[in-house]
């Protein structure tokens, strides 16, 4: 790789760079962030803006009411759960309109398994104890691909590896972790040997899908980011649990796949479409969002997860959060809200759309910023391209665990904006931001470093670009409007609401890192605003358009809702903090795992360097 640690990397390959001097390394003698507190990895992280106030947000709920609403979220768990149960039985979710059930995950009641941890944290013994024997008596082996199926896929007798293995293999070990059952365990590793067929290819990414059957995977020797290196969580803790060499092998070939790949590439992120036999990227366009998300979610989970001994993966992240906070995070030119958005080709041509998807992104920031000392001076600058050379020297100036966190803060708060400001009091799938600016008048608009440099430069008066206090203004913009003018500095694109996790993923996340009440206290209007419009008689379904209310509803319960969304806002609102970041490692699911050590044995066992 690139780097420089003085640790022992976990890889089970040769080191290939030494201990290189710093002496060519660009010393900066003051740090641009003196006026920051030092912290320690896992100690509580200032907000840039440390006294965003919680007036008109209810600031003083006691405890007590906070307790009150956790359990207002375990109902409606039970409400969504029993009503799958009733009228979907069998199948993998819910419709909750027409009150039947679809099968669009392979047909073996992903509702059951995505829900199993979530049944365990809130306590829900009697359901969990009724589901041990639909996981006892599952199939693996056989495929529902009848023409009722949801997907094309599945009734080609394929599953998608992707989400089998964040959801299907994910809450299986979560629920083990959380439970010692057995029988969660034997059934996680049958499920991961019959899915393993997929890493048989050159460079040992998997393919899209496979047959557990006839172990058969599709044709295609083409992949997305997300979706061929968003597996190394689930089978690195499958090795752990197992003792299976196997399941370790996988994993370690992946991910020095990936290594090599950065190492070809001299840092950056990972572009989105790959060759999975030469393990190389086949394109220049970069995401956060759809295609990537969860990549680079993994590369520090997967870090956390293995007690921070997987060093690989800490450079990696580092050098793709140095692209993201340098190439693809602007701020809009009136209200200043910073945003992150893809970028196509080699050109770097910004697309300014903000994904729900995306909005995952500040709570992985804010959880690395927690978690690691974060720091640039293990990465070799002399390894590096010219453009990740100059975000080196860009961002070596500041502290970064700050520079994160300023970060985090700014998207995490538009992120919520985007639900404040609907009339539903729901976030829309995409939005288009606005750009036009005067120093960007081709169109590109201004990156949030260019502003956080121009805050400086100018005596860092007010606070940093994109952070304080931010007010939400209700949309009315109407149909067909171009982003310009008006108050919000942005124009929903899709005003469809998913149900979806990932913003309050970083609401919670935010809250357990800075311990600011005003995360909890967003958090709650938008389980008051999936209360009043989601909630069938049945479930709780997806919706059209946020930007009416009462919202149109569409019907579908994704399992993810109960996996994902409703933990999130359970776990928020407990005073007691079940799953502690230093403990625990979400899966891109929401599923939990135990972060643990190689023993020396596995060492011994697995080939992984002392």
């Amino acid at each position: 790789m690139i780097a420089q640690w003085v640790v022992h990397c976990r890889r089970s390959r040769p080191v290939r760079y030494g201990i290189a001097a710093f002496a060519a390394i660009l010393i900066v003698s003051t740090l641009y962030f003196l006026e920051v507190p030092s912290y320690s990895a896992g100690d509580r992280l200032s907000h840039w803006s440390p006294t965003i106030p919680t007036h008109g947000l209810g600031g003083q709920t006691s405890p007590r009411e906070w307790d009150a609403r956790a359990e207002q979220v375990k109902q409606a768990f039970r409400h969504a759960y029993h009503g799958y149960l009733t009228h979907a039985n069998g199948f993998d979710e819910l419709r909750p309109l027409s009150n039947v059930g679809v099968n669009n995950f392979n047909g073996w009641n992903v509702s059951v398994y995505d829900s199993l941890d979530t049944m365990l944290l809130m306590g829900l013994y009697d359901e969990f104890k009724a589901a041990l024997p639909i996981i006892e008596r599952g199939n693996f082996r056989q495929i529902d691909n009848s023409e009722s199926n949801a997907n094309a896929w599945a009734r080609s007798k394929y599953v998608p590896f992707f989400e089998t293995v964040i959801r299907y293999l994910g809450g299986l070990l979560a629920a083990h972790a959380l439970s010692g059952e057995k029988v969660l365990l034997d059934r996680a590793a049958e499920l991961a040997t019959l899915l393993e067929p997929a890493f048989n290819t050159s460079s040992g990414l998997p393919k899209f899908g496979v047959n557990p059957e006839t172990s058969a995977v599709t044709a295609g020797i083409s992949g997305i980011l997300a979706e061929i290196a968003s597996c190394q969580l689930e089978w690195t803790y499958t090795a752990h649990a197992t003792g299976n060499k196997t399941h370790y092998d996988r994993v370690n070939t992946l991910i020095n796949t990936l290594a090599d790949a950065m190492e070809l590439r001299k840092g950056g992120m990972f572009p989105t479409q790959w060759h999975l036999n030469t393990g190389k990227p086949t394109s220049e366009s970069r995401s956060v969002g759809a295609a990537a998300d969860s990549a680079h979610e993994y590369l520090l989970k997967q870090y956390l997860l293995t007690g921070k001994t997987d060093v690989d993966n800490l450079e990696m992240y580092l050098l793709t959060t140095n692209e993201v906070l340098t190439r693809l995070m602007y701020i809009t030119p009136n209200r200043e809200l910073v945003y992150v958005t893809e970028t196509f080709g080699a050109s770097f041509s910004p697309s300014h759309h903000f994904e729900h998807l995306a909005c995952f992104f500040p709570g992985l920031l804010a959880l690395g910023a927690y978690s690691v000392d974060l720091s640039l001076d293990g990465i070799d600058r002399g390894k590096l391209n010219p453009e990740a050379r100059r975000q080196y020297d860009l961002l070596s100036k500041y502290d970064l665990r700050a520079l994160h966190m300023a970060a985090a803060e700014g998207l995490a708060t538009s992120c919520w904006l985007m639900y404040a400001d609907q009339p539903s009091g729901l976030g829309p799938e995409v939005v288009d931001m606005e750009h036009a600016t005067a120093e960007g008048k081709n169109g590109k608009g201004k990156l949030w470093m260019d502003a956080v440099e121009e805050w400086h430069r100018k005596g860092r008066r007010g606070p940093l670009p994109g952070t304080g206090e931010k007010k939400a203004v209700m949309y009315t913009r109407p149909e067909g409007a171009k982003a310009g003018g008006g108050p919000w500095d942005y124009v929903v694109r899709r005003a469809d609401y998913f149900l979806r996790p990932e913003t309050l993923e970083s609401i919670y996340l935010m809250w357990r890192t800075t311990g600011n009440a005003v995360w909890r206290e967003r958090g709650w209007e938008i389980f008051e605003a999936i209360e009043r419009e989601a909630k069938t008689a049945s479930g709780y379904a997806s919706l059209k358009n946020v930007k009416q209310s009462p919202a149109p509803q569409s019907d579908e319960q994704p399992s993810y809702f109960l996996a994902e969304t409703l933990k999130y806002l359970y776990l928020l609102f407990r005073n007691e903090d079940p799953l502690p970041l230093e403990k625990w490692v979400f899966n891109t699911e929401a599923h939990p795992l135990p972060v643990f050590e190689w023993n020396e044995w596995e060492k011994h066992k697995f080939g992984i360097p002392s």
